[in-house]
């Protein structure tokens, strides 16, 4: 029978060569990520059934691109999920999707430490009035949301330790966006920061044009110490990037305000990590120097 479906190609088993790259290279991504969830009280049995609205959603995602229609069936035989599982939550999936943009409080706090005229001579966000005209703490949060009180956005920021209220001037207690508080807001910026690097990465697999941004500097047989230097090194480098993506995008943003194909969205972010090299320590230590 000639094959009509319109349905993206699916591996046929995990032994097609291009299903077991695809699966080497997931489980070796998702160890970091079952680290926090032993950590955080999620166990196996708990997330294991979870994965199967995960699997429906990307397979939705899958047909949508590809122009098919998205029915029960045709889920199922792309996701391998049984249709009565589908049926259970619908086309959508059952688990919470944090929100890909960010809070308020975040776009305050962003505001604030980027723009010039929010500064200081010595180039530091300034202490605002809580009131009055601008520039104050009340015309700040207004120009950023007219939806919510800038004296509920205020109590939201300092419940969330990042500023700090003394007398009727409001302060910031940091220069980067970290709650101190509140695991919830921070593990909600943790998935929509890294969703959004790992779907630039997956888009970068299969395109030939229109590529992302998506490159890292690997380094090894390091010191602590040096180690320590390059991470002082990597927060000065990102410092004038961010304050100059901001700017930037605070411009295209009036800009393109209130044009009907202003429908895109966009995330610009760095990463730093270190740890032993397991490869090495197994190995006895540095390799000797080059001769």
């Amino acid at each position: 029978m000639e094959r009509t479906t319109d349905l993206p190609e699916a591996a046929d088993s995990p032994t097609d060569e291009r299903a077991r790259i695809a699966q080497t290279a997931a489980l070796a991504m998702l160890v970091p990520l079952a680290r926090w969830l032993v950590r955080s009280g999620v166990p196996y049995a708990s997330f294991a059934p979870a994965l199967k609205s995960v699997f429906v959603e990307g397979a939705r995602q899958e047909l949508e691109a590809a122009g098919a229609k998205v029915t029960d069936s045709a889920l199922s035989v792309l996701s391998g999920v049984h249709r009565r599982d589908i049926r259970a939550f619908g086309h959508r999936p059952s688990h919470d999707t944090p929100p890909k943009a960010p809070s308020v409080a975040s776009q305050v706090f962003t505001r604030w430490v980027t723009d010039t005229a929010l500064r200081g001579a010595d180039d530091r966000p300034l202490a605002l009035p809580k009131g009055g005209p601008a520039p104050s703490f009340d015309a700040l949060a207004r120009a950023v949301s007219s939806d919510v009180h800038p004296r509920t956005l205020l109590a939201e920021m300092q419940r969330l330790e990042l500023v700090e209220v003394d007398d009727d001037h409001v302060r910031l207690r940091m220069q980067a966006f970290v709650p101190q508080r509140g695991h919830g807001e921070r593990a909600m910026t943790f998935s929509a920061n890294v969703a959004d690097h790992i779907a630039a990465a997956v888009h970068n697999l299969g395109a030939d044009e229109g590529r992302f941004l998506e490159n890292a500097v690997f380094g090894s047989g390091l010191t602590a110490e040096s180690v320590a230097a390059l991470g002082d090194s990597a927060r000065a480098l990102w410092a004038p990037a961010f304050e100059q993506m901001v700017r930037d995008a605070t411009q295209r943003f009036g800009h393109d305000r209130g044009k009907p194909e202003a429908h895109m969205r966009m995330r610009f972010g760095v990463y730093f990590y270190a740890e032993p090299d397991e490869r090495m320590v197994a190995q006895g230590g540095a390799p000797p120097p080059p001769r």
